[in-house]
């Protein structure tokens, strides 16, 4: 029969896994508790900034806008869970008992699961419009609430586990040494679980880049093609080129650290990375804000607004204003279906 250390310390399984905890402060952790702080504020700001957005613009009340403000909430909250880390790390994780350790950790797992989730959602609701040559999807408002129920019971799903058994207090030999208090059979399921996920979101954008692409070579050799269309098009492939990049440069070294902490790799020095790599995917947090917010017109429109504190509101109706707004928002294809001219 395994024995169990339930009344054991934080420190006992740090001591046991071999990953060092220190009594006092160092210049190491004081710059990553510094780091962690001030990005851990940037990305509460500029997600508040996001939802507030999509909230009072009713130009937003889209399902894409939906998901974007829904992965704005999860970035907030990984900015919430990553600000609890900075105040519970260093010297003070010694001081953790191991309900408040795991609270800290089920914080962090769950929303980021939440915000790769989140990410894919978007990828796969983008790949239907762009396909469909939509503005927006036919997805209605509920079910839109309903896959966001989703992504949020499946991130809590995957951050309570551990948590509630997928742990390593009864098998000391199966501790990562990461998170002294996982299993390392966890970090494998999870670190394997999101590189999954990142394959399914490279292969969609993949198909919309290629997609893209040869529609504006094919579109090209018409006489009639609106040039706003070639620009659209172009946009949207800088937009995707720049998800992808910050995605796997935030994401994949991180991901892989915890990959071979989960297979055991006694060669592999995960220990001297991992804080570095966590506020890099943190990091990410902020880039999604910026990626899929500020490069809309509208959005940042709203934005000044917002932080102009212009209590003003919009004629419903003004003949030129509407006149002008749909040349400049609104494009056709050959075909003669509307294509929105937005980066998202």
């Amino acid at each position: 029969m395994k024995q169990c250390y339930y009344n054991e310390t934080v420190g006992f399984f740090y001591n046991h896994s071999r990953k060092e905890l220190s009594a006092e402060w160092r210049t190491k952790d004081v710059l990553v508790v510094a780091l962690g702080l001030t990005v851990s504020i940037i990305v509460l700001l500029t997600n508040l900034l996001v939802i507030s957005a999509i909230v009072i613009n009713k130009r937003f009340h889209y399902p894409i806008y939906y998901l974007l403000g829904n992965l704005a909430a999860a970035d907030l909250f990984a900015g919430v869970a990553y600000m609890f880390l900075m105040f519970h790390t260093g010297p003070r994780t010694a001081q953790l008992s191991l309900k408040t350790w795991f609270v800290r950790q089920s914080l962090l797992d769950t929303s980021l699961t939440a915000s790769v989730v989140n990410l894919l959602a978007i990828a796969v609701e983008r790949h239907q419009t762009v396909f469909t040559m939509q503005l927006h999807s036919s997805m209605s408002n509920q079910r839109v609430m309903v896959l966001i129920g989703c992504i949020w019971v499946m991130a809590l799903l995957l951050g309570l586990i551990p948590s509630y058994g997928w742990h390593c207090l009864c098998d000391l030999e199966n501790c990562s040494r990461m998170a002294p208090l996982y299993s390392r059979s966890y970090l494998t399921f999870w670190a394997i679980s999101n590189l999954f996920i990142f394959f399914i979101m490279l292969l969609v954008y993949a198909h919309i880049f290629v997609y893209v692409k040869r529609k504006i070579t094919r579109m090209s050799k018409h006489t009639n093609f609106h040039p706003r269309y070639r620009e659209t098009m172009i946009n949207l492939i800088k937009t995707v080129t720049i998800i992808l990049s910050a995605f796997v440069i935030c994401w994949t070294p991180g991901q892989v650290v915890l990959l071979l902490d989960g297979l055991g790799c006694q060669s592999c020095n995960v220990l001297a990375v991992e804080k570095y790599f966590l506020l890099l995917a943190e990091i990410n947090s902020l880039i999604n804000a910026i990626v899929y917010s500020f490069r809309d017109n509208e959005m940042r429109s709203t934005f000044r607004r917002i932080l102009c504190c212009l209590c003003y509101r919009r004629p419903k109706y003004v003949p030129g204003l509407a006149k002008s707004s749909n040349a400049e928002r609104r494009i056709f294809s050959h075909n003669g279906h509307s294509v929105m001219d937005s980066t998202l």
